[in-house]
């Protein structure tokens, strides 16, 4: 459904919640201003978007990708500021199946933008996995900088304290087969 029918059916929806309200209907009123909240959200976050998320939370990859996949178009189903975030959350789910075929997806989720600081670090933090997985320390180590600087409120601190931790086992590993 198009952005603008949206608007306009939640439009239509406030004005009957005012009416509930003029004529006394408190109950109703208070139903249709969440009906109207719940119209609205889905203008700006796409509804397909939103449950896959949903599932993501849980683990259910598969079904979270059944939602994306709904999506057939995203350029012109989505508003602009949501195709890095659509990108973003492709990336995640063939990161789980193929993980060097989701570095296209965080790459063009970057590209594309992604507004929140958390989710600009969880990109990079997966892109130098992919990195570190092609064994290319360098732009691993790279990401892992950009990625914790971009993760200002902490909550990748762990998965970069780990990802470390690896590269330097990783390294540990190399020296002894060098011998």
């Amino acid at each position: 459904m198009s952005n603008l029918v949206r608007i306009i059916i939640c439009s239509a929806l406030l004005i009957g919640t005012v009416a509930l309200f003029w004529t006394g209907n408190w109950g109703w009123g208070i139903l249709g201003i969440l009906i109207t909240i719940l119209g609205f959200v889905t203008v700006f976050f796409h509804e397909y978007m939103l449950i896959a998320q949903w599932y993501m939370r849980k683990q259910d990859m598969a079904s979270a990708e059944k939602w994306l996949r709904k999506i057939t178009n995203y350029e012109k189903q989505l508003i602009p500021q949501q195709h890095g975030y659509y990108n973003m959350l492709i990336g995640l789910i063939e990161s789980q199946r193929a993980p060097m075929q989701s570095e296209k997806y965080f790459k063009k989720a970057l590209a594309l933008g992604l507004h929140m600081d958390h989710n600009i670090a969880l990109a990079k933090l997966s892109l130098a996995g992919v990195a570190m997985a092609k064994r290319n320390k360098r732009e691993a180590e790279k990401l892992l900088q950009e990625a914790k600087k971009a993760d200002k409120n902490k909550l990748l601190a762990d998965q970069i304290k780990m990802m470390k931790d690896q590269m330097g086992m990783l390294d540990k590993q190399q020296i002894r087969y060098n011998r």
